[in-house]
């Protein structure tokens, strides 16, 4: 159960809206109830009150590309289960299936003030399985559960040419890979048209498990979230979405910000990160924390991730105050981690910004959170409080 109340005197950072120097936020049945200034807010016996002497209301942060859960903090084998990379196409996989919801990463995740995430497979599969959207506090996964499938993971580049190499199978070059998606979602448009034209039970075509996951993927009813970081890996994952009329989003772009221009005619969306590693293969050659901003420049609605455990996810905010320090527009930034994600991801509706109906994850601090010594006062998710500090 959580308890109705009502902050005022704090100020607050809408994310879709100016922020509010000095405003209240109310909160009933795990939602914002009320935002406004303190000019026009009226007190209620309905709501506990409780004074923020000015310290700040920020939404929850979105990390919108991981493997959290995927792969266990601390753990070997054992807790690997983020590729099952046995064959290319493991379209079927389920995230929620693997992701280990009681790994202590979630826990620091909340605890910095990142209310929810995107999880799912690797990228050694050209198509790896479906992501689902979680929000940081739980316990078993199906409580969870903001959205899943939230996407379907496709990758292209290295990963999937040096997983099946080293199997001495295909793909073992870029056009391989490339062919493989191009086959599945043939076989999945096929497999569509089977079951629109069958009449009774009797004529649908025999059952796939790729092929149904990929249903909703032709549909254009489910997006496509591509793993590419060269500029001839995202050109090539944009073309492929194009040829078969696919909802999709660059994922990572390692080299967008040397075709910004062009992608922004596409109108793609990307998650940019991490931004805060090591360059520890070729396809990361051309790494930067300038690329979040100069995408921004462009014109291109991105989003910051680390692609936990790339970079631990707890440090999302200081990876966006990376990205302000070289050169990104302070509000950008901090969009890049609560609205733009969320709109991204379609679920605007839910999470991402502080609006009257929306769930109440936000976190309270007392100084500017992109800095590395910030640490949030208190941390909520669907109005309880799931870190708290003495603020009062």
């Amino acid at each position: 159960m959580t308890s109705d109340f009502t902050f005022i005197n704090a100020y607050i950072y809408t994310a879709e809206d100016k922020p509010i120097p000095n405003g209240f936020m109310s909160v009933m049945d795990k939602k914002i109830s009320a935002v406004g200034s303190m000019a026009d807010f009226q007190t209620t016996n309905r709501t506990e009150i409780i004074d923020l002497g000015g310290r700040r209301i920020y939404p929850g942060f979105i990390d919108a590309h991981t493997h959290i859960g995927m792969w266990d903090d601390g753990l070997g084998f054992e807790g690997d289960d983020g590729n099952e990379d046995n064959e290319p196409v493991t379209a079927a996989l389920r995230a929620i299936d693997a992701i280990n919801s009681f790994d202590r990463c979630f826990v620091e995740a909340h605890n910095a003030g990142i209310t929810a995430v995107v999880t799912g497979p690797g990228s050694a599969n050209p198509i790896g399985g479906q992501m689902a959207a979680l929000k940081t506090t739980g316990g078993r996964i199906d409580n969870m559960i903001i959205k899943s499938p939230i996407s379907m993971k496709m990758a292209l580049g290295e990963n999937p040419k040096n997983t099946y190499h080293d199997r001495d199978e295909s793909p073992t070059t870029r056009m391989a890979t490339a062919k493989i998606i191009r086959e599945a979602l043939v076989k999945a448009q096929r497999y569509a048209r089977s079951i629109d034209r069958a009449e009774d039970e009797a004529d649908l075509p025999e059952f796939d498990s790729n092929c149904e996951a990929l249903l909703p993927v032709v549909r254009g009813e489910l997006p496509v979230h591509i793993h590419a970081h060269r500029r001839d890996d995202i050109f090539t994952g944009i073309r492929i979405c194009e040829e078969f009329g696919l909802k999709y989003v660059l994922v990572h772009a390692t080299e967008g910000y040397m075709c910004a221009n062009e992608l922004a005619q596409c109108k793609v969306s990307v998650f940019s990160g991490p931004l805060l590693c090591d360059r520890c293969k070729p396809e990361l050659s051309n790494l930067t924390p300038k690329s979040a901003g100069i995408l921004d420049k462009a014109g291109i609605k991105s989003a910051i991730i680390t692609d936990h455990p790339e970079t631990p996810i707890q440090y999302l905010p200081i990876c966006a105050g990376l990205a302000v320090r070289e050169g990104m527009d302070y509000d950008s930034a901090l969009r890049a981690i609560t609205i733009n994600p969320a709109e991204i991801l379609g679920l605007d509706d839910k999470i991402g910004s502080i609006r009257a109906g929306k769930d109440a994850d936000f976190s309270i601090f007392d100084c500017d959170p992109l800095t590395l010594a910030a640490k949030p006062l208190a941390v909520y998710i669907d109005g309880i409080a799931v870190y708290k500090s003495e603020y009062n």
